[in-house]
This record gives structure tokens, sequence and C-alpha cells, in this order.
């Protein structure tokens, strides 16, 4: 089958063998999204070498439960071990031996197929389209901020961010009635947040020390400190994205400030199909371009350019 081969910080088209393992179910993937942490893998963020994406809908080929085939599906992306001590007290997607899909000891999906065990599945809903349905992992991503914060609606909420992860916390955020502001570079990021009536807000307009929540979507240092500077005192710094190589950090004003600070990553799919169906968030606006999964490298080329939002493949 055809894939797309990230080795060595290069990405090449490469024919690989269809995945079979004993027990999951063969998926064919229907569309696959280019991320930013598919972008940083590409930079050298994480070792790995092999077929690179996370973000995916497909449908069920072949299944060692007959009932699955035929459903179109997304997929969790952690693949656990369910006996080590994470994953018996309810931490799976912390698991000792995870691995993870187009990161860590697994290969990904941008390619025709990939394998996953039935409990990973999740059946998407009739009326959401595929072109919705490959934003699940992502906004389930968003959606775990609101697992491990309680967010009430009298909170003054700063979002620093509105890339392709930020889209979705910013409209997933607004869900709960919260006073949220959101940081956005640029001119197509602002366009989409003002259609959804999410208020913007101006670098220099943003107050230090007065914000309830701030959540860090840039990745960035800059992003970083310009959200520590904004936190007020016992207020929750939620960082959304996880920063290249070491960075320099004073944790006097966290310690004297009593500053929460929160890392996030995966996140519930459920409720994201959920808000899908309903409605309640709409990803398909993000889309930036679509290209074959034969045209993947050219592909990843528009993805990196600066403030580029969602590329899709398909294979």
């Amino acid at each position: 089958m055809l894939s797309l081969w990230l080795e060595n910080q290069s990405l090449s088209l490469r024919e690989v063998p269809k995945p079979h393992r004993p027990g999951e179910a063969l998926l064919r993937i229907r569309l696959s999204g280019i991320c930013g942490t598919d972008l940083e893998m590409l930079r050298g963020y994480y070792p790995f070498t092999g077929v690179l994406g996370h973000e995916f809908v497909g449908e069920v080929e072949e299944s060692p439960d007959p009932a699955w085939i035929g459903k179109r599906v997304v997929g969790e992306i952690n693949l656990v071990c369910g006996v080590c001590e994470q994953c018996r007290n309810g931490r799976p997607s912390h698991c000792e031996q995870r691995s993870a899909l187009g990161i860590s000891n697994r290969d990904g999906v941008h390619a025709e197929y990939t394998s996953l065990p039935l409990a990973n599945l999740h059946v998407v809903p009739d009326s959401v389209p595929d072109e919705a349905a490959v934003f699940t992992e992502p906004l389930a991503a968003a959606l775990e901020i609101q697992e491990q914060v309680h967010i009430q609606p009298g909170d003054l909420v700063l979002l620093i961010g509105a890339g392709r992860l930020g889209q979705l916390i910013a409209q997933t955020l607004a869900l709960t009635g919260c006073d949220l502001q959101v940081l956005a570079r640029y001119p197509h990021q602002k366009a989409l947040l003002e259609s959804r009536k999410i208020r913007l807000i101006q670098e220099e307009a943003i107050q230090p020390r007065r914000w309830d929540v701030v959540v860090e979507a840039t990745g960035s240092p800059s992003g970083f400190e310009l959200a520590r500077r904004a936190i007020r005192p016992r207020g929750t710094m939620v960082l959304k994205s996880t920063y290249r190589g070491e960075m320099k950090v004073n944790w006097s004003p966290f310690v004297v400030d009593e500053i929460t600070v929160v890392g996030s990553r995966c996140g519930p799919f459920a409720p994201a199909l959920r808000l899908l169906e309903n409605g309640q968030v709409d990803p398909t606006a993000m889309i930036a371009g679509q290209f074959p999964l034969e045209n993947a490298l050219e592909a990843f080329g528009m993805a990196q350019q600066p403030g580029r939002l969602k590329i899709l493949l398909k294979p």
C-alpha cells in the first residue's frame, strides 16, 4: 500500500505491506489530517521512523467482530496494555507500555490502510461528513481542557494561539459561557473566530495578572511568557502545546502567586463526536486544502506555510 514515510526528518512516499495484526481491525483510510505534531515530528521533535499521521476517519474492512465491518470510524491514538499501574488506575493515556499512532512505535494513518484494536474505535454518526469526522481527535484534545479544569461562566479566560488546535479550543471554550478572548495572529484565523462571535484581543490589551484561566496553544517560548504574565494569582495556566527542546523558565512567580499549571494532551472522543453531530462545533471552515495521498509531499509543503490551517490527505 502507498504510505507517507518519515525517516531522519525526511518524508518520502513508500510502498509498505498492508497491516495485519491479530485481534485488530483493518481500516481503509478515507481522509487523514496533517496536524502540528506531524510538522514538529518532521522537524525532529520526537525520534520516529515509520508511517506518519494520527488524525483520520476510515472504514472497517476486516474485524475480529464481523458486526464492525463496513462501519465508518475514528480511532483513539494511544494503544495501551491495560495491565500496568497507570492503566489499572484509570490513566490509560499514560500507559507505561503505550505506543501512539504515527508518533511512537506504531505506524500512522497517512496511508491507504491502518490497523487498530476495536477498543480504540468509535463509530461516526451518519450525519457527520468525513470532512468533519477527521477532526475528531484534535477536537477531543480541545475538550480535555474541560476534563481537567472546571471553567465557570464567570471566568475570565484567555486563549493564546488560534491555529489548528486553537480554533477548536476556542469553539469548545465558548460553549461554557465563560468570558473568552482569543489572541490570534493571522487575518484568516481572526475571521473564523469572528464568524462564530468569539471575541479577539490584541496583545497590547492583555492586562497582566488578571485572567482566571490562560490556555497557551502556540508552543512558543514567547506564548508561554505572555501566558505567565497574564495569569492572576491562584489562576490556572493550561499548556496545550509541546515545546521543542529545552526552555528556560523562572519558576519563582509560579510559587509566589500559587499558579496551577496543567499539561493537557489527548481527550474524550465520544463528546467530540456528539458536538460534531449536533453542530455545536463546525471545524470544516478550517480546511485549507485537500490532496491525494500521492501528492502528500506537496501537501506538507503547504501545511508548513505560516498560519495555514488544516490540510487533508485522501488515499
